[in-house]
């Protein structure tokens, strides 16, 4: 049974969130603050964390960034913002997505059932091994098993969507993929996503690569007008973020 932490200070809603979700037999927590939603998660980590931004004691974003250092559990943000700037800001820094206020609570059921789905899918390769990518006498390599990738021995924390951006890069290095096609293989619903959705994912993983390496980020090349690539090789001084 998978269990749900929600951070969300107004008990009407939460209450809703909490009824609607127990229904369909997923195990719930609720803190009326971040910093008791901090302290819950760290006391036991859920599968999957309900975070609004409007908290009394800080910003969601704010928490989001201190979950984000340590954890890479799920996180479903929960606003009454709808700006797309917002939208994109909570992707950037680690969100994996997003409902506006007022909300059907059938519908951030099928969001959190959709997160989960897309990270357990991973589950079906853990018997698959390794699978290296040379790039420039270093090595990105995906752990099925434990749902990993590392670069130069050196694991990347990344959000679930993040995983699955690289993971598709990583599984064809040179192909050129189009925004559409990594939103199609990264998200659920990808029509409810931007183009720029996309630019702020790779623009996360190039600095969780280039904070393990300066060379890290160059791994992802950036082709105008068309999309992203993995680089085969990696000549010294050669740059591809953009």
């Amino acid at each position: 049974m998978f269990e749900v932490l929600i951070i969300e200070d107004e008990p009407a809603i939460a209450d809703t969130l909490v009824y609607a979700l127990e229904t369909e037999r997923f195990r719930v927590r609720h803190a009326l603050t971040g910093r008791d939603g901090m302290a819950m998660l760290a006391e036991n980590p859920p599968d999957c964390v309900i975070l609004d931004i409007g908290l009394p004691d800080g910003s969601g974003f704010d928490f989001c960034r201190e979950i984000r250092a340590a954890s890479s559990v799920p996180i479903l943000f929960l606003t009454a913002r709808d700006s797309e700037i917002d939208r994109v800001l909570g992707l950037e820094i680690g969100g994996d997505d997003y409902v506006t206020k007022p909300f059907s609570p059938r519908e951030v059921v099928a969001r959190v059932r959709a997160i989960l789905r897309r990270v357990g899918n991973h589950h079906d390769d853990a018997a698959a091994p390794e699978s290296p990518a040379a790039a420039g006498g270093s090595a990105l390599r995906h752990d099925p098993a434990a749902m990993r990738i590392s670069f130069n021995g050196n694991p990347l924390d990344l959000t679930a969507h993040e995983y699955k951006l690289l993971l598709v890069l990583l599984s064809s290095p040179g192909r050129v993929f189009t925004r559409d096609q990594l939103l199609e293989h990264a998200w659920e619903d990808p029509g409810a996503v931007t183009d720029r959705t996309v630019d702020a994912h790779i623009k996360s993983i190039r600095a969780k690569l280039r904070a393990i390496a300066p060379v890290g980020a160059d791994l992802i090349r950036t082709r105008r007008g068309l999309g992203y690539s993995l680089r085969v090789s990696l000549k010294t001084g050669e740059g591809g973020g953009e």
